[in-house]
């Protein structure tokens, strides 16, 4: 097979061209309340910009999963103005007894908007939190599923904490006491057993209690200091840079410390230092001096009657926020190990559960959602990111909330520069993409059985004479030489991705054109709804002759195992991990990279276990280092008990979805998708 110009073999092979600098630079495990505030808008599926060719089949996906109707619910809305700032979070007041109004927020605004603290719970009907308060007696808040929300009943927790109220349209308006922060103090905490790394504690003493959030920013680049010998080159960095990381209180700190926490301009060395010491030391270029390490708090600013700290965090190490009272303090612990174990039953057939998973002396932190597929109401359904076709991303968390899907995962892989999808999407028994390369996939119907196994697409046009031509990709991002299709599922058009094809025009089984595709990405030709388009590439343009205006056509489409044919909805990704309890890893013959396959990197998986339980995992950095390479993730699905595993999309695509939040990872640090799969709660009748 020849191939052609525009295929972008790194992005094909590797899938996640971001994956290398997530390792390198970031720690993205955090615990769970260690989340940036999310994109929590609905989106609603009715008001997507549709094309007329598109928009009847994405609406009829759509709404196969449509939200219950709000009944009882006196308003609802997805703004929350908190202390004068409008955030996205949805939230809804019903009425009580003796005509008081109850509130609800998501468990998602709840969480990062507020920085309360989840604990483990057996029952979806109630949560218990821990916010300034005792773990040994939490308070439990009564919770209640309504369309692709767990809404938690908060009326008394506010009532308790101050808060004052009140419903103004789509927004809810919170207002919460005025708060002091009277000191902030850094110290050294022992090594632990399991943690024999110093580790440093931050405490920030408060006169009562308030809402807090986190945000995970970007790599702290540093300054290249240059070498004062011209002859000796300017060291390079050894270590991955520092992150940011900013945690922002609804309270007023004193100004002594703002003071305190003031970055100081560093004083001007003297000239005639360094040629001293040059000429009093010996010369070791080998052994440079080291510089001093940043301090961990870089900044205490007062914004808006908010108060912000700024740390830099070393790599390897992140942030683990809890709180305590009497007194009232946010605790701050910086630790190679901050993921909390959690078991929470989110809803019937559904838990979120994160622990640290063993394989050898490795400690891997994994994220996951159970599914008992066999639940009544649950379901599981691909989606993808554009509402006008294939073409086009998006992050996760808008895409779920799109279709309106309660928990979800990313999917496939696809081409970063073009946004393409790269590999098989199909859903309810329609192929929206083709598989490529004979890569692992998933399939799985409406009865909670699932198949896994490698995938080929085998299509063939026939022509009246009994001419057989193969049809080698279908409304695939995938470019090489060759007959490829695309139909309406693509998009309302098709714009050449090579230099000269042939385009075929197909019509209720009729070739009604041929047309000149002319240069790459010039001209977008119509696809029929009836019909599709074949797109004849490099040698394969010959073949035009041989169909002429007028040829009556078909296709014959069967896939290899014949098996996947059985199953409405399939997503690619590969490679395949486990199947049948073995661990049979071949990213070779999946047609990875090198580079792909050796990579550390944050994982996402899928797998069944024994019991018919379907996981949805995310695996970020081990403690102390980065990510699980291929071979180590196929030992990981292996060790919690999969029978049947495949990789999916990894590196910064890596996002594990549950009502409106991410819990794996900060949304700041989430690259956008083409694909996934949404997991939907039907409500009861």
């Amino acid at each position: 097979m020849v191939k052609m110009p525009n295929c972008c073999q790194s992005e094909i092979s590797d899938g996640s061209a971001n994956a290398k600098g997530d390792r390198r630079f970031f720690r993205a495990t955090v615990s769970p309340i260690l989340l940036t505030v999310l994109c929590l808008t609905t989106t609603c599926a009715a008001n997507a910009q549709e094309s007329p060719k598109t928009a009847k089949f994405i609406s009829r996906l759509i709404s196969q999963s449509p939200a219950p109707p709000l009944t009882g619910v006196a308003s609802s809305g997805n703004q929350i103005s908190l202390n004068g700032r409008t955030l996205p979070g949805t939230w809804l007041q019903r009425p009580g007894k003796s005509g008081q109004v109850t509130t609800h927020l998501s468990d998602g605004a709840f969480r990062q908007l507020i920085g309360v603290n989840f604990l483990n719970s057996s029952n979806s009907a109630k949560q218990p939190i821990q916010w300034f308060s005792s773990v040994t007696k939490p308070l439990v808040l009564a919770t209640r599923l309504l369309g692709a929300y767990r809404y938690l009943d908060i009326t008394n927790f506010a009532q308790t904490s101050g808060w004052q109220i009140q419903a103004n349209g789509n927004t809810l308006v919170i207002a919460t006491p005025k708060t002091q922060i009277t000191n902030i103090v850094q110290s050294q905490e022992p090594p632990e057993a399991s943690t024999p790394l110093q580790q440093t504690r931050i405490l920030v003493n408060l006169d009562r209690p308030t809402p807090w959030q986190v945000v995970q920013g970007s790599a702290i680049a540093k300054p290249q200091t240059p070498s004062s010998d011209p002859d000796t080159p300017t060291p390079k960095p050894t270590a991955p840079p520092n992150r940011k990381w900013t945690i922002t209180l609804d309270g007023i700190a004193e100004p002594v410390l703002i003071e305190r926490y003031t970055p100081q301009p560093p004083a001007a060395a003297p000239t005639l230092l360094p040629n001293l010491l040059k000429q009093l030391l010996p010369v070791t270029p080998t052994q440079p001096i080291p510089a001093a390490p940043e301090p961990l708090i870089q900044k205490v600013e007062v914004v808006k009657n908010q108060t912000i700290i700024s740390l830099s965090v070393p790599f390897g190490l992140s942030p683990q926020l809890s709180t305590i009272d009497n007194p009232n303090r946010l605790i701050i612990n910086i630790r190679p190990d901050p993921l909390e174990e959690r078991d929470i039953t989110w809803a019937p057939g559904l838990n979120w559960r994160q622990h640290y998973v063993n394989l050898g002396t490795e400690r891997f932190p994994v994220v996951w959602l159970e599914v008992n597929p066999r639940k009544f109401g649950l379901t599981l359904k691909p989606i993808w990111a554009s509402p006008d076709g294939l073409a086009g991303t998006a992050p996760l968390i808008q895409t779920a909330q799109r279709y309106l899907a309660v928990a979800g995962i990313n999917g496939g892989y696809f081409n970063r520069n073009n946004k393409l999808p790269l590999g098989a999407i199909r859903r309810d028994n329609q192929w929206l993409s083709g598989p490529i390369l004979n890569r692992g996939a998933i399939a799985w119907n409406n009865s909670g059985q699932f198949y896994f196994g490698r995938l080929t697409l085998e299509e063939t046009l026939i022509a009246a004479n009994d001419q057989r031509l193969p049809i080698l990709f279908l409304n695939s991002g995938y470019i090489q030489s060759g007959i490829a299709r695309y139909t309406s599922a693509w998009g309302a058009t098709y714009t050449p991705l090579t230099d000269n094809e042939i385009i075929l025009v197909v019509q209720k089984d009729q070739i009604i054109n041929q047309l000149p595709g002319g240069k790459v990405g010039e001209t977008p030709i119509p696809i029929p709804q009836d019909g599709y388009l074949l797109a004849l590439r490099a040698n394969a343009a010959s073949a035009a002759s041989q169909l002429p205006i007028g040829t009556t056509v078909s296709i014959s489409t069967t896939t290899v195992p014949t098996d996947f044919s059985r199953y409405p909805h399939i997503i690619g990704a590969g490679p395949l991990l486990v199947q049948n309890r073995q661990i049979v890893l071949d990213a070779k013959g999946e047609k990875f990279s090198n580079a792909f396959i050796a990579e550390k990197a944050i994982r996402s998986g899928i797998c069944t276990t024994e019991t018919g339980t379907l996981m949805i995992t995310a695996t970020h950095n081990r403690v102390g280092g980065y990510g699980p390479n291929l071979a180590e993730h196929a030992q990981l699905m292996q060790l919690m008990g999969c029978v049947n595993a495949l990789n999916l999309d990894g590196g910064s695509s890596t996002s594990l979805y549950l009502g409106g939040q991410l819990l794996d990872r900060s949304p700041s640090t989430a690259a956008r998708v083409h694909n996934g799969i949404g997991i939907f709660l039907q409500p009861r009748k």
